[in-house]
């Protein structure tokens, strides 16, 4: 599905010709790319077709969240583009959440991973109370994540800081795509639960999502390779 290198590059763009560059930049110096909801919203297949060109796996980033009919058809609707990973949120249910891993079997042993969402990144304690959640974020987290592994879901989006915990509770196979990473120095902006990504990586992260310390620099694909030697280090 991905390749050695666990990096997937977060576009975060609405604008094609960006995105486009930013992809043929990046190609062979990161693991994949994720394109989320604003791009895909503002340029659909075609878009993400022209971001797929570079040969690059990609994370179709749609986190999708309804009735489980209307899921299972989202991810159908998608298979066609063949993406590396789609995800839903996990605070859908598990019906909801069986419902995709289903739809994605359809595709045979092409199928996507099927990530569940936990608790975004920009999120804290306090967040968790102004929507009624009690207990701690770790907590929330671990209570989402066993219930997409119940589910049949491939693994979870999660913050650097449940790595450990998730692990332990699911085993070494299920997947942890793992954003709010930082390199040392790098402005947080609007993440809240952050780490490096040497720290993550040695955690137990599968996949680093990374994005604006990549593309907000003069030399994107530079500084994809530089993060690639802090790991190695």
């Amino acid at each position: 599905m991905t390749s050695e290198n666990p990096i997937f590059c977060a576009l975060d763009t609405t604008e094609l010709g960006r995105a486009i560059a930013l992809a043929r930049d990046l190609e062979g110096k990161v693991g994949g790319l994720k394109i989320g909801m604003e791009f895909f919203n503002a340029h659909g297949p075609s878009g993400y077709y022209a971001v797929a060109e570079a040969g690059l796996p990609i994370f179709l980033d749609l986190k999708l969240h309804d009735i489980p009919n209307t899921v299972a058809g989202g991810i159908r609707a998608v298979l066609p583009l063949k993406p590396a990973i789609v995800n839903v949120h996990t605070a859908g249910g598990k019906a909801m959440m069986r419902a995709a891993a289903d739809a994605a079997n359809e595709a045979g042993g092409a199928r996507p991973l099927i990530i569940g969402v936990t608790m975004l990144t920009s999120l804290d304690a306090s967040d968790l109370a102004d929507t009624g959640v009690t207990g701690t974020p770790s907590d929330h987290v671990r209570r989402l994540a066993a219930l997409a592994a119940e589910a049949g879901l491939d693994g979870v989006v999660c913050s650097a800081h449940e790595i450990e915990i998730l692990k332990r509770d699911l085993g070494r196979g299920f997947k942890l795509i793992v954003p709010g990473i930082r390199p040392a120095g790098s402005d947080v902006a609007d993440q809240k639960r952050v780490m490096t990504p040497a720290e993550a990586l040695a955690l137990g992260a599968d996949m680093l999502v990374i994005g604006r310390p990549i593309t907000g620099a003069g030399r994107p694909g530079d500084a994809a390779q530089e993060i690639v030697r802090s790991l190695a280090a």
